[in-house]
Parts: C-alpha cells; sequence; structure tokens
C-alpha cells in the first residue's frame, strides 16, 4: 500500500537522541504499510539483539519475545489503533541471549494521515529490570502484581458467578466462557467428571483440544487428568516436551496445537475426587508459587459449585422419576382420535411439580381424557398427584358423570388431609356423535381448533379446585359443584388441555402467553405429536420454571361443516344432566341444518321422547338425529323395553299421558319400530331447502 499523507518534517529513519541512548533508551520506526520496522543501535542492546539477527520486521522480535507476550503486545498496539489513540504503552517480559529473564518497557506514538488513518509508529525501547516506578505502573515489579491482581480478580469472580450454577451444565457453560478462565490466560479449559472408574470430559472450550477419543477415560489411564484424580494432587507441565515424555497417549492430540503448557487441577470435595480440571498455556515456564496458589483456590471453589451441582441433578432426578412413574406408562389407542401428550419438568433441583394427564377408554366409541396440577413444587406433590389421577379414573371408568367423578375426586382429596388442593380439566368425547362434555375445577380453559383452522378458548364453567369444600353455582341446580359444558367436537377438530407451566412467562401477564399459545395452535401442524412439539418449543428458555404438562386430541375424519353429521346421545338413567346435553346438540344441529324456524318444536318433540324412555323403562336409552334422503329431520329415541307406546287422552287434570299426544300433533310423521329386544319411537320434522346430509 502506498504512503500517503506523511508529514515533510518526520524522516526515516528518525534520528536518536544522544540523551536517550545514555539512558538505554533506544528508538524504533514501525512503517504499517510496508511492515518495515527500524531498530536503533541502543534498542537492538536493550533486546540483546546483533544487528546481522534482526530481520528489519516486526517477526524479528520473536526471538527475544514469548509467543503469550508477542500476543498480548499485538493485541496493545491493535487496540490503541482501532481506538483512535495517539500513544500506547505496554511492559512485555523478554529473553536475553543466555536465556535469563528481562523487562522491557515500550512507548510508540501513532502517526495518521489526514484522513484519520494510521500509517506509522514511533517509539522508544528501554531497559525497565530496575525501573523505579512511573504513575500508573510500578515497572517490572508493578506488571506482576498487575498479574496477580487480575488472576486473583478472575479467582474471585468465577467463584460468585459458579455460585448460582444449580446444574453441570451450567458450571459447564461458565468454565467455557472465554470472558471467565480466559482472563488467566488458558487457551483451553477442561473439566472432567469422574463416573464410576472413568472420567467423563464434559466440557472444552476455546482452542479445541476435545476428541471424542478421550471424552470417556479411566481412572488409572496414563493421562494428566487421570493422574491428578488418583493422587488428588495438581499436574504442572511447564514445557512442550513434557507432554511427550509424561504423557504419550495425549502427546498426538496435543502434537498439533500450540499448547506449551499446562496443569491439571484435582477437584476434591469432602475428601473426595470428583473431578478434574485442565488449563492449557501458549507460554513457556513454570508456575510460580503465587500461581500455583491462585489455581488451587481456583480448583476448591469450581470443586464446590461442581458437587453442589450433581447433587441437586441426583434429586432431581429422584423426584422426576417418582413423577414419571406417578403418570401412565402409556396412552392407549382409541379409535376414532389421535391423541399426543407431553411432559417436561422444571430443573429445579428436587422442585418437581404435581402436574398430570391421562387418557381413559369408556368403551362404546367413548374415550375420557384429563389433565391438572396439585399445587406445590415437591415429592409430596408428586405422590398427591399419583394418588388423585388413579382415583378420578377409577370415578371415570366406573361410569360416573363427569361433574360426579370430579366431585368425587375432590372428596377424595380432602380425605387425605394433605392441606393441598388441585386444578383439573376433565372431559368425556362420545366419538359416535362427536358430543363432548366437560367439567373444569379451577384449571385452565381449553383450547379447539375446528376443522376450518378458526381456534378458540371454550368458556367452561367452573367449580372450585379439587380438595376445597363444594359448591354449586347460581342456576346449575346440578347438585355436585362442577357444572357440565357441552359442544361438539367434529371430525378434523382438535382439542388442547394444558397446565399453566406452557402459558407463563417471566414478567409478563398470563393473558400474553394465552396469546402466543393460541398462535401458535392455529398456525400449527395438522399432526396432533408435531403440534405437540411445536408447542413445547414455545416455552423454551422463557418458561417460568414450572412444570408442564399438555394433552392434544384430535377426532379423525374430514373437516365437514358445523352440525352436518348425524347425531346420536346416550341416555343414562338418573343421569339428569343427559337430556339437557341432548337437547343442546338437537337445537345447534337444527340451526345448522337450515331450520331455526322450527327449533322449539323439534326440541320439545324430542324432549317427550327421552322423557318416555327414562320413565318407562329401565335401561336408559339413545337419542339419534339425522336428515332424511326426503330432506326431513328425523329424531329417533331407541330403548331396551319391547312394549310399544300408545297415545291416550288424558284427564283434565292428568300430569301426565299427553306426550304422544304433542308429538303427534308438533310433527310430520311419527311411529314405532321394532329393534331386537327393544323399539325405536321416531318423528320426522320437514324443512325448506335442507343441505344433503354430510356421513359422519
Amino acid at each position: 500500500m502506498a504512503l500517503r499523507g506523511r508529514n515533510p518534517e518526520v524522516d526515516w529513519p528518525a534520528r536518536p537522541d544522544t540523551s536517550l541512548a545514555l539512558n538505554r533508551m533506544g528508538t524504533f520506526d514501525w512503517d504499517l504499510d510496508s511492515g518495515r520496522l527500524h531498530l536503533d543501535p541502543t534498542a537492538l542492546e536493550v533486546l540483546d539483539l546483533r544487528p546481522d539477527e534482526f530481520t528489519g520486521t516486526s517477526e524479528g522480535l520473536r526471538a527475544r519475545l514469548a509467543p503469550a507476550e508477542e500476543a498480548r503486545l499485538d493485541a496493545r498496539v491493535a487496540q490503541a489503533l482501532k481506538d483512535g489513540r495517539s500513544h500506547y504503552g505496554a511492559y512485555v517480559r523478554s529473553r536475553r541471549r543466555d536465556g535469563s529473564p528481562a523487562w522491557t518497557h515500550i512507548q510508540g506514538h501513532i502517526l495518521r494521515d489526514p484522513r484519520g488513518r494510521p500509517y506509522r509508529v514511533i517509539g522508544i525501547l528501554r531497559d525497565a529490570a530496575h525501573d523505579p516506578g512511573e504513575p500508573g505502573a510500578e515497572g517490572a515489579a508493578g506488571e506482576q502484581a498487575e498479574g496477580r491482581r487480575r488472576m486473583t480478580g478472575v479467582v474471585e469472580r468465577t467463584t460468585a458467578i459458579l455460585a448460582h450454577a444449580r446444574t453441570v451444565n451450567d458450571v459447564t457453560d461458565i468454565l467455557k466462557d472465554p470472558q471467565a478462565l480466559g482472563h488467566l490466560g488458558a487457551v483451553s479449559v477442561m473439566l472432567g467428571v469422574v463416573d464410576g472408574g472413568r472420567i467423563h470430559l464434559v466440557a472444552e472450550g476455546q482452542l479445541g483440544s476435545y476428541v471424542p477419543e478421550i471424552e470417556y477415560t479411566r481412572i488409572d489411564a496414563r493421562l494428566p487428568m487421570s493422574e491428578a484424580v488418583r493422587t488428588m494432587q495438581p499436574v504442572y507441565l511447564a514445557a512442550r516436551e513434557e507432554f511427550q515424555v509424561r504423557y504419550p497417549d495425549l502427546w498426538p492430540y496435543i502434537e498439533p496445537l500450540s499448547v506449551r503448557s499446562g496443569v491439571y487441577l484435582p477437584l476434591i470435595a469432602q475428601g473426595r475426587p470428583i473431578g478434574a480440571l485442565g488449563l492449557l498455556y501458549t507460554r513457556d515456564g513454570d508456575f510460580t508459587a503465587e500461581e500455583r496458589n491462585v489455581l488451587m483456590a481456583l480448583g476448591s471453589g469450581i470443586a464446590q459449585s461442581l458437587q453442589r451441582a450433581i447433587l441437586f441433578e441426583q434429586e432431581h432426578d429422584l423426584a422426576e422419576g417418582l413423577q414419571r412413574a406417578m403418570l401412565p406408562r402409556r396412552i392407549p389407542e382409541v379409535p376414532g382420535v389421535r391423541i399426543a401428550v407431553r411432559y417436561r419438568s422444571a430443573r429445579m433441583g428436587r422442585d418437581v411439580g404435581g402436574d398430570w394427564y391421562d387418557v381413559i377408554p369408556l368403551g362404546e366409541g367413548r374415550v375420557g381424557v384429563m389433565i391438572g396440577d396439585v399445587e406445590g413444587h415437591d415429592t409430596d406433590a408428586a405422590a398427591v398427584m399419583g394418588q388423585l389421577r388413579i382415583a378420578l379414573r377409577a370415578y371415570a371408568a366406573e361410569g360416573h358423570t363427569p361433574g360426579t367423578a370430579m366431585a368425587r375426586a375432590s372428596a377424595f382429596l380432602r380425605d387425605l388431609e394433605t392441606e393441598r388442593f388441585a386444578t383439573c380439566t376433565y372431559a368425556e368425547v362420545d366419538l359416535n356423535t362427536g358430543m363432548l362434555r366437560m367439567v373444569r375445577a379451577g384449571h385452565l380453559d381449553p383450547i379447539v381448533r375446528r376443522g376450518d383452522g378458526s381456534v378458540h378458548r371454550i368458556q367452561v364453567a367452573g367449580g372450585l379446585p379439587l380438595g376445597l369444600p363444594p359448591r354449586d353455582p347460581p342456576g346449575t341446580g346440578t347438585g355436585t359443584g362442577y357444572p357440565v359444558t357441552s359442544l361438539e367436537l367434529h371430525p378434523g377438530d382438535t382439542l388442547l388441555l394444558c397446565t399453566d407451566g406452557l402459558i407463563e412467562r417471566p414478567g409478563q401477564d398470563p393473558d400474553t402467553g394465552m396469546r402466543e399459545l393460541i398462535t401458535a395452535v392455529q398456525g400449527g401442524p395438522v399432526d396432533v405429536q408435531e403440534l405437540a412439539d411445536v408447542l413445547c418449543d414455545l416455552v423454551g428458555d422463557s418458561g417460568g420454571g414450572d412444570d408442564m404438562a399438555l394433552l392434544v386430541l384430535r377426532r379423525r375424519g374430514t373437516p365437514a361443516a358445523r352440525g352436518g353429521g348425524p347425531l346420536r346421545h346416550r341416555l343414562e338413567p338418573g343421569d339428569p344432566e343427559a337430556p339437557a346435553m341432548a337437547r343442546h346438540l338437537i337445537r345447534a344441529a337444527v340451526a345448522a341444518w337450515g331450520a331455526p324456524d322450527r327449533a322449539d318444536e323439534i326440541e320439545l318433540a324430542a324432549d317427550e321422547l327421552m322423557t318416555n324412555a327414562l320413565v318407562h323403562t329401565e335401561g336408559g336409552g339413545e337419542v339419534g338425529m339425522r336428515l332424511t334422503a326426503e330432506g326431513r329431520i328425523r329424531i329417533e329415541v331407541e330403548d331396551s323395553s319391547s312394549a310399544l307406546p300408545r297415545p291416550r287422552e288424558a284427564g283434565d287434570w292428568a300430569v301426565s299421558g299427553r306426550g304422544l299426544l304433542l308429538v303427534d300433533r308438533l310433527s310430520d310423521a311419527w311411529g314405532v319400530e321394532p329393534r331386537g329386544g327393544g323399539k325405536c319411537v321416531w318423528c320426522e320434522f320437514a324443512v325448506a331447502a335442507a343441505p344433503a346430509p354430510v356421513p359422519g
């Protein structure tokens, strides 16, 4: 690069002043564009270089400067050039011709062209072995003191940071950070953890000295880390040759690197070795007594942090194992739906929660799903969770309605006398009709994604958390304290249940997490397994430290227009909620099928048929609704009684007996059909421009 903008009054080379030479101060002149470096005779004398040994470039100084010192000096100059400074100074360790150590002080003045580009450095070199001191420095002794303070500061800062490490990964991340131990001058940091009779190399940073062949090594191996663990004494390597002679098995991995010295420190906690720390350097020479003391203090601090992290992980693994043992070992295959579940524990030592999920095949095309969270984060919460999950599963499998099953589970938790409560959502899906019945005990509302891609947060009427005294919301009259909410789950629709660990965000409103969840569900994949993975990734590192459970259920089939398929609903004796749910489904289907003007008539006729089945038979029945080929809405109620009904005239003061007469007046046609050991009572209603039936 051509030299531009030089000041004409500055000649090349700069002429030394006689007084500088008399004070053993030599001068240098460094052309940054060409790389030429001029040293006057006094500067050559300070560096103990003969004129024929000097090459006229900065590389000629390598004969007297150690690699680490050369790198440090280059960094100091580069920083001064980058910062736009006009001066810089540095103390560097050098070697005389006989190998004895020396200290040299260098001061440079940076010349820049009119555009501010540096092109030349002029300065002095002086012998600092007996430097009396200057402002801001204490000569060679000051440089050494500065080095000691720097190393001590690194140890103190690293120990303070490690005090917050909770896992082994936290410890390794700190050790691999160049801003942490890098200030010690090490170019590579390795951490090995004792695992039985082996050492597992779990961290390596900066230089790239990690190789798979030494990831696992035996404690009795001929390696410096193994020796440090075996003898519980540090291993110091002051020269490159020591690696080759003392540890020939390690030498093939060290030889390609610029490593010239190293130290391997045993990490001892409670009198036993738990690992070892390796530090590699590009410098030559042994470690001073002060350096060894600082390194031993560093090893002691790391050992305490590592032991604490190992204990945290062991306790967490124990608690997490208990919690997972309380969860279902497998999710059953249920015809007609695809189900995915996920569970993620908080990495907080022994602090695990009581989150759970479950899937219960109920027979006859029905399935129950639940999700819940026991209050607290400890092993007791996990144990209570397991008992509560099994109890609620048993109540549902016995055939209790969702509200009754939830009420009994709440009473069960109170009887345990744990002083804990739990939140829960339980839903039963009839895959024959698509009817979904849900109860909620203080839990999050579920989310439904329809087959057309729309996503809705379902407002489910809720009761108190489990374990608290029950009460019925005004006007429900269920008697259980847990009202049932019904909706239709059509082919292609997806139901999502989760615990609050999925939506918690530190320092943010819970609604923010819910909005993010809804957005992710709306844009997520159709496959439930892939969707569950996407939602778990949504938490990532932003979660609030709580456990998280997730259940995703998708009804199989091709998405159809809402209300387009046939409906069927079971009528159980003694279930006061069944007719109300059936009426809800019938009214919704009538509106969807284009006959809202006849909704009241159809609902009333269906209610009369259902009442007859429940009152005059012992086994309950089943109500169905479909569109006929003639475009009529047909209501069918089947029961197990073979006795055929007949209309009869009721007296003026009679409280019953008018059901079939009412059906006859409201419907366009009705009749009775024998069905095996029972019968089917039906009625039909003509509707205008009814849509074609869609297969269920």
